[in-house]
């Protein structure tokens, strides 16, 4: 009597499908068509609504100064003493308005509230797009507490190819080393299926929105 193993059935199965092939059930079938709906808000909108989905915060501000007023009245609600950065052109916008900034490397461990730029904003998700590339380094991105992005309506597109394409054209000679898409605070059910926001970073984010910076 002779005996075979599962893996020798298995491959037997793999090699008479090889075989008998059958052809494309779905030729038919349009690949090139969306996949998504079309939006029914602008993308901005659409942004702000699916980040708030996802537990983020959207602040739209129409300038520079409400933007830095907005940032004053969350740290006074918030109770926080003063915002962290590497990023040199927010750490002098920030100090020109009397906010107090540290933005000196350290232990990221230690920094509670993180001040980044960003790549770009995907509107279908409501994600946030950063890469090693921004002067804010990898680590702040995951380390603070409560992770506030600043950035402007000309980097929201509609989907995240769009997002990849624009990497491609911001940095044409090679890509950045690490990529992130962030939607939301970080978030976990691992443990006996219970929802844990900040298990592995940010419990909260935020975004602050201006027409330019």
């Amino acid at each position: 009597m002779e005996e075979s193993t599962s893996k020798e059935k298995i491959l037997k199965k793999i090699r008479l499908a090889l075989i008998n092939t059958l052809g494309n059930p779905f030729s038919n079938t349009d690949f090139s068509s969306p996949v998504y709906n079309d939006f029914s808000d602008a993308p901005v909108v659409q942004f702000a609504i699916n980040l708030n989905e996802a537990a983020g915060t959207f602040v739209y501000c129409d300038n520079e100064k409400t933007m830095v007023n907005n940032l004053k009245v969350l740290m006074k609600q918030k109770k926080w003493k003063s915002l962290f950065t590497l990023d040199e052109k927010i750490a002098s916008l920030l100090k020109n308005e009397g906010i107090p900034v540290k933005n000196k490397p350290g232990n990221p461990e230690k920094i509670d509230v993180g001040v980044t730029l960003c790549d770009f904003l995907v509107a279908r998700f409501g994600s946030v797009v950063v890469s090693s590339a921004l002067s804010n380094g990898r680590k702040i991105f995951s380390f603070p507490e409560e992770h506030i992005v600043l950035a402007t309506a000309s980097q929201v597109v509609s989907e995240l190819k769009d997002a990849l394409t624009g990497l491609k054209k911001k940095y044409p000679e090679q890509l950045p080393s690490q990529i992130s898409v962030i939607r939301g605070p970080s978030r976990t059910a691992d443990i006996e299926k219970t929802l844990v926001m900040g298990a592995h970073g940010p419990r909260e984010l935020y975004v602050f929105m201006v027409d330019d910076l």
